[in-house]
């Protein structure tokens, strides 16, 4: 039985090491002056796509674009917890029905009042 806890003591102390390394590997190789500190012209010159920007280059977006993504990943999601339900529906009962069912309410009310307060039209 504890040789099962093994593995997770194993797994444990890997991510603690790992945690521990990460931010230090940087700070070690600027010690030994591998990193380097000086800044250049090619540290500050354009990466993206080698053209200069025209015009300002701090662009803000509509927020209904994060709206809008924010609304497909919460569908997303009820995809990933319909498929398991769907697939063990014989298993899972009268309970598993009701619980589906509750689940679509609050969602559905979720979405009803969205669509009352506007903010599923785009202006």
């Amino acid at each position: 039985m504890l040789a099962d806890y093994g593995y997770i003591g194993i797994l444990l102390i890997v991510a603690i090491l790992f945690t521990v390394t990460m931010p230090l590997i940087p700070l070690i190789l600027g010690f030994l002056g591998i990193v380097p500190r000086k800044s250049n012209p090619a540290k500050t010159s354009t990466y993206e796509c080698g053209m200069e920007t025209i015009g300002k280059t701090w662009v803000q977006f509509n927020f209904r674009y994060y709206f809008f993504a924010i609304l497909f990943v919460a569908l997303d999601v009820l995809t990933v917890f319909l498929y398991p339900w769907a697939v063990n529906l014989k298993g899972l009962g009268l309970f598993g029905l009701v619980a589906v069912a509750v689940f679509f309410a609050i969602l559905m009310v979720g979405y009803l009042y969205a669509w009352r307060k506007g903010a599923l039209e785009w202006k």
